[in-house]
């Protein structure tokens, strides 16, 4: 099969602005499967990488990890997946397939891995993601979604719901009910993270700066209370109840506050995007309290995700604009003005 000319919307510079790009696609080869995109949702990695934040932007950017499709083709060797199937594709499109990490279905932890976008690939060609009208990726990064689900909803799942399911899984959430989950923020990642929670049997408390969203994380979401973090009285009303925090946040704030609401032995998972993460270690010596960090999760987590989300009926609060609709989209994501996960229906408005 030859290459293919493929139209998407990229950011030439540190302006992150995006506007229409042609770029073309590899051939599909005997492992891979060519992906229709469908849908694509948006990810507060598309701004970071569009406008350079980490400093290793390799313009012209085509962000989106968040992609969820049709296959169209398939190369010879491919037997998990056939045309007109339904599939999601997530934040990594390779990886060495040989490390320990790859063979514990932990692929993202791979020192050779390649992110769908702005990521270096095994033939030295930059990735770009899914902000675009197809993506031709190894079946091995490609994960069946059941014809009942809507693609639309799918698509936040490959990142926001897998970003926090992954340590929720890590740290057996899903076999404790009855324990009790914090969860700071209510973004793309955050109601994910309650979502979760409550189809796992745990009492869910959010934290929040905003009181506005008091009223859908408690009804909407069906979270057990509702804290706002900026109010001493409630936060010390809390200190030693919480078996675990997930932490969603983006900005940067202090810890402290946080991990004096941890019982003995509690657990906070970081995996908000802010610069830097400050505490007193006496926050972990008194009550042997412990810290960590997670990103995204390998090809088992997700599979294991999806199957949930189906089962359940766990579906993201989205917000489905056109591809035209992206830049001011992505301005709000920036002020936190998106309930909660906006996607992008590239089938039809990108053409």
């Amino acid at each position: 099969m030859s290459s293919e000319d493929c139209l998407g919307w990229a950011a030439r510079d540190t302006s992150g602005h995006l506007s229409p790009y042609k770029f073309n696609r590899r051939a599909v080869g005997d492992d891979d499967v060519y992906v229709k995109i469908t849908h694509c949702g948006i990810c507060y990695a598309d701004i970071a990488w569009t406008r350079n934040k980490f400093g290793d932007s390799k313009y012209p950017v085509v962000p989106g990890h968040e992609i969820a499709g049709i296959v169209s083709k398939v190369g010879s060797n491919v037997k998990r997946f056939s045309v007109g199937d339904h599939v999601g594709v997530g934040t990594y499109v390779n990886s060495c397939r040989d490390c320990e990490y790859c063979d514990d279905g932990l692929e993202h932890q791979c020192s050779k891995g390649v992110f769908t976008f702005n990521g270096v690939d095994s033939d030295g060609t930059i990735t770009k993601g899914g902000y675009s009208n197809f993506i031709v990726v190894h079946e091995r990064y490609c994960f069946k979604i059941p014809k009942s689900y809507p693609l639309a909803s799918a698509a936040p799942l490959l990142c926001a719901g897998i970003t926090v399911y992954s340590p929720m899984i890590r740290y057996k959430m899903n076999e404790q009910p009855g324990k009790s989950l914090g969860v700071i923020g209510l973004g793309g990642l955050g109601h994910m993270a309650v979502k979760f929670g409550k189809a796992f049997g745990l009492n869910v408390t959010v934290f929040s700066t905003s009181i506005s969203k008091k009223d859908e994380a408690l009804n909407l979401l069906g979270a057990d209370n509702f804290v706002i973090s900026s109010d001493q009285d409630q936060m010390k009303g809390l200190t030693k109840t919480l078996d675990f925090i997930i932490d969603t946040a983006s900005g940067d704030h202090p810890y402290d506050p946080y991990m004096a609401l941890l019982k003995t032995f509690g657990i906070l998972v970081a995996v908000g995007a802010g610069t830097e993460i400050k505490f007193s270690p006496r926050s972990l010596f008194f009550g042997l309290r412990s810290i960590s960090g997670s990103i995204v999760g390998g090809t088992k987590d997700i599979r294991d995700m999806i199957d949930l989300c189906v089962e359940k009926e766990i579906y993201p609060k989205i917000e489905v604009i056109p591809i035209e609709y992206c830049n001011e989209a992505i301005e709000r994501v920036i002020k936190s003005d998106v309930k909660y996960r906006f996607v992008i229906d590239i089938e039809n408005s990108l053409k």
